[in-house]
């Protein structure tokens, strides 16, 4: 079958996450000339893509050089993101993508003794970005929001619009009820740009009904769609900055010189760290040496490991600097939904942190199967992670047990560095 793989593109280059322009920004800054390689991993082995999607794909990444930075989205980035420079809009302005830098390779699974062509048409999907930092960092989040796409367009078909305006309403309305602040963090898993651009729009007008309400929509990480809908575009700083500072500067004091940098690119605007890509025991290692800088960051955010404990030792850390800890921030964007954003938010508000909430795909991929009532056609379990730079390998330990990203003996040397035991 033969799709339009332009609708399946991002509508703008600006369709995509906050997070990958002020990282550019800041490479553009600091490591103008650092060459990188992005991979892909698909987490759950029992789900295959089929050769459909993947022709449908690679076709589709033909016509990303298409997508340009308009005089208009200029201008709006300029009046709304201050902290742009022109240096880097100019460039921003200037860049396309390059689908050269992408290598997407399909790999069947064994042929079946009653399979007359000899090939399966299920398989897993490779994916490599190669290039200059600066250019590479945009491909992850418009990639696996197109892939995801494609793929409930052409493998996963078992599913519908039909009562999603309804659902996102009332979640909406929940998390309002609760006096959750909130942003829509969904694009990388989405299902498509159509639910993304329905939840944007149906939770603002949740907010909007009802004024009354203790909670607010504090605005959405697609920057396209805080363009369009009128919002705040949310975002801040990912992994890759500390994996990549690790890896090109060492390890020993990576989240610190990883904070130092970032604050030069931003002084007193952007400033939430997240905690766990060496372990947030590591982070805060580092964090604790300086008390003036841990006092100049507004917050902490969690994205892995148990939520619950985090802001018990948040406060510990904040109390042992003499920092009062009730004029910081905690976000929680690790798989998010109604229960555990209510249930945080109490703990938060009883120790006296500011919660705030990013929500990805419970809001923009939860859609029930059709054909199997009571079972869900899942979202996929993927990420896009920063591999190497400069030819280093870049590792991420996070707060999850047995979940380490790298190379495996890079990440072993990493461990080991920071005392952490082999078995975590």
């Amino acid at each position: 079958m033969v799709h339009d793989t332009k609708r399946v593109l991002p509508r703008s280059i600006l369709d995509t996450d906050l997070y990958k322009f002020t990282m550019q920004q800041a490479v553009q800054r600091h490591f103008p000339d650092v060459e990188a390689v992005y991979r892909f991993t698909h987490r759950d082995q029992n789900v295959h893509f089929t050769r459909e999607c993947y022709d449908t794909f690679v076709e589709a990444l033909g016509h990303f050089r298409e997508l340009a930075l308009t005089e208009e989205e200029s201008q709006w980035l300029t009046k709304t993101c201050p902290y742009f420079t022109s240096t880097y809009l100019n460039y921003l302005q200037a860049f396309r993508f390059n689908p050269s830098q992408v290598q997407i390779t399909f790999h069947p699974k064994p042929a079946s003794p009653g399979d007359p062509t000899g090939l399966n048409e299920l398989g897993k999907i490779e994916i490599e970005a190669t290039g200059p930092w600066i250019e590479t960092i945009l491909w992850e989040v418009p990639l696996m929001a197109t892939l995801s796409e494609i793929y409930f367009l052409t493998a996963d078909k078992d599913w519908s619009y039909d009562g999603q305006e309804e659902k996102a309403y009332d979640k909406a309305i929940k998390l309002l009820e609760s006096g959750c602040t909130f942003s829509e963090f969904g694009t990388r898993r989405r299902r498509s740009y159509k639910i993304q651009d329905l939840v944007v729009e149906t939770l603002l007008k949740a907010a909007k009904d009802h004024p009354d309400l203790k909670g607010s929509v504090s605005g959405t990480s697609n920057v396209h769609l805080a363009m369009k809908h009128n919002i705040a575009p949310v975002g801040t700083i990912a992994h890759e900055w500390f994996m990549a500072v690790g890896a090109l500067r060492g390890y020993e004091h990576a989240n610190g010189d990883a904070l130092d940098l970032w604050e030069s690119v931003y002084p007193d605007i952007l400033l939430l760290a997240l905690t766990d890509t060496f372990s947030t025991e590591v982070f805060y290692k580092d964090f604790v040496l300086d008390k003036e800088r841990a006092g100049r960051w507004k917050g902490l955010r969690q994205d892995s490991g148990d939520p619950y404990v985090y802001a018990p030792r948040a406060r510990e850390i904040f109390e042992s600097l003499g920092i009062d800890y009730r004029k910081k921030s905690i976000i929680y964007s690790d798989s998010v939904n109604l229960e555990k954003a209510v249930t945080l938010a109490k703990q938060c508000r009883e120790i006296g942190f500011n919660p705030l909430f990013g929500i990805g795909t419970w809001l923009t991929n939860d859609f029930p199967s059709v054909s199997r009532p009571g079972e869900k056609s899942k979202a996929l379990n993927m990420v896009i992670k920063l591999a190497a730079v400069n030819g280093k390998h870049c590792v991420k330990i996070s707060d999850e047990l047995m979940k380490n990203t790298g190379d495996p003996d890079t990440v072993k040397h990493v461990k080991k560095i920071f005392d952490i035991p082999e078995q975590i």
